[in-house]
């Protein structure tokens, strides 16, 4: 599935996943974690953000919300007012470099080929500022498929595994990764990375 193919896919399916999804699930309590580490009135940029309700609406007035789907930018905008929000690709981030303090990435990259994750978690390291903190998901499997019926339409899916997930990120420029589990949106048990850009 090629990006515009991407972009029509989550547009199709934006309303159904931000009516179906949990809001309150335990996943959105790491931003708590999240922002403890970070410095007060942080910069966060929220990659992948959708309607804004999971994590966007969780973090600092002014955080800025990014994502591929301009019909999830749209319902972005009545769910948090006021967020600054960008439409965009992960891979090549529309935002200066040592822009941010923290980055969130749920349930995101999985949506980029695999072979190409490297490549976004060195954007990620190069937006964040030295010291800065992303949270992410840490998907377990290596597999890549489009799944037809996923949320009434068809999406793509695509992972190395966790182990070559780490090392990207520690090749990248990640260090001090730290790893929990939490309940992801549909009421799964996810686990999540938290890594500091050195």
């Amino acid at each position: 599935m090629n990006r515009t193919e991407l972009r029509t896919a989550w547009d199709d399916v934006a309303e159904t996943y931000a009516r179906r999804r949990d809001a309150d699930g335990s996943d959105a309590a790491l931003i708590d974690d999240l922002l403890a580490d970070l410095p007060s009135d942080p910069d966060v940029l929220d990659i992948g953000c959708g309607d804004g309700a999971r994590t966007l609406a969780n973090l600092p007035a002014g955080s800025v919300g990014l994502d591929i789907s301009g019909r999830g930018l749209e319902l972005a905008t009545e769910e948090v007012p006021g967020a600054r929000l960008l439409q965009g690709d992960m891979s090549a981030l529309p935002v200066g470099a040592d822009r941010f303090d923290g980055l969130t990435a749920y349930h995101a990259v999985f949506h980029v080929p695999r072979e190409e994750h490297s490549a976004v978690y060195e954007e990620f390291a190069r937006v964040l500022r030295s010291g800065g903190v992303a949270l992410m998901t840490l998907p377990g499997g290596r597999f890549e498929t489009v799944r037809r019926g996923w949320m009434g339409g068809r999406m793509f899916f695509s992972t190395p595994g966790r182990e070559r997930t780490l090392a990207s990120l520690r090749e990248a420029g990640f260090e001090d990764l730290e790893t929990a589990t939490a309940t992801d949106p549909l009421g799964s048990s996810t686990e999540f990375v938290f890594a500091r850009r050195a």
